[in-house]
């Protein structure tokens, strides 16, 4: 084989290499119908899909986290929050793999975040801080780096409210 690590350092990428391989063996009529070839290669893509939505879970937990902490910091839940940053966000880069980088579906992950941080601060009379992106306001590269803290992610949040400016 001539990647032999691809399967460890990119199970996305592999399994699409792998669902393609098998998809052209099934057009060749030299080879046996016995095997149900379409099947098999779509149980290994979905290897790479499952992966992809873990990463996407563990970041979109990351960020409600995040939201949460921004927008009560006085809450009892904030030492929790931070803990569970670090976890959240250690288990997406481990699982995470660059050919996920466009797989992921970013904007879905902080709309979704949004979404569930205001429905969680809501149980609380809390709500969410005004003046957020519509779009994400991270780069995948920023999301996915070791260096990510809940004090940087609160920082770079706090830079990209949209805070309506006073006309005196």
């Amino acid at each position: 084989m001539d990647q032999p690590s691809l399967y460890d350092d990119d199970i996305v990428t592999w399994a699409e290499q792998q669902a393609s391989t098998l998809r052209a063996l099934a057009r060749r009529p030299d080879l046996s119908n016995i095997l149900d070839w379409e099947n098999v290669a779509e149980e290994i893509e979905s290897v790479g899909r499952s992966q992809i939505s873990a990463v996407e879970q563990q970041l979109l937990q990351t960020l409600i986290h995040v939201l949460k902490y921004m927008s009560a910091p006085r809450a009892q839940s904030t030492r929790s929050w931070r803990v569970e940053v670090i976890a959240f966000h250690a288990a997406a880069r481990r699982a995470y793999a660059p050919g996920m980088r466009r797989r992921i579906d970013w904007d879905w992950i902080w709309k979704t975040a949004r979404l569930q941080a205001e429905a969680s601060l809501q149980m609380y009379d809390d709500h969410l801080v005004a003046g957020l992106p519509d779009r994400m306001p991270f780069t995948p590269d920023e999301l996915v780096a070791e260096s990510l803290t809940m004090d940087w992610a609160l920082e770079r949040l706090a830079a990209t409210l949209n805070r309506p400016t006073d006309h005196h």
